[in-house]
């Protein structure tokens, strides 16, 4: 005899769905974007004394890179998928929430390189004010990657996680 509740875990409500997807997007973007700062600032590149194309660069392709790796390994086992068709379903269902992720991230760290702390005195990854930023940074990513989320898990191309 099955006790109400031991046999399924309950539903979690809407909003928890979607954070529990955009986190999955985030968890790519962030560590992505912890490597390619530090990369980026100890081979000191500058475009026009700044870094941030390059940040922004390196953001992008290794949040992408790590996001559908992390999706792969979600989607695939879930649907019984070879590689090609989980890599397919990954790109499917984290793209377009990864550049929202990075979008939002990116005008902050625009703000912040030209409006709170321009040339001369840019912030640099060797700063905990930096990555104090970057944090509310991910924030912002976090909020604008959220009706992505919805619109991906709705048309059922995410999975409801």
């Amino acid at each position: 005899m099955t006790e109400q509740g031991l046999d399924k875990p309950p539903d979690k409500p809407r909003w928890a769905t979607i954070a529990v997807g955009v986190s999955h997007c985030g968890a790519g973007c962030t560590l992505g974007d912890i490597v390619a700062e530090f990369a980026v600032f100890g081979l000191a590149v500058t475009v026009a004394g700044t870094a941030l194309p390059f940040e922004y660069a390196g953001d992008y392709v290794l949040a992408v890179a790590l996001g559908l790796l992390f999706q792969y390994f979600a989607i695939a086992p879930m649907r019984g998928l070879g590689v090609r068709d989980g890599l397919k379903a990954a790109a499917k269902a984290d793209i377009l929430s990864l550049t929202a992720f990075e979008i939002g991230l990116f005008g902050w760290m625009a703000l912040m390189a030209f409006v709170f702390y321009p040339a001369p005195h840019h912030l640099m990854p060797n700063s905990p004010v930096y990555w104090f930023l970057m944090q509310l940074g991910m924030i912002i990513g976090f909020a604008s990657a959220w009706p992505a989320n919805v619109w991906l898990i709705n048309r059922g191309i995410k999975e409801a996680m």
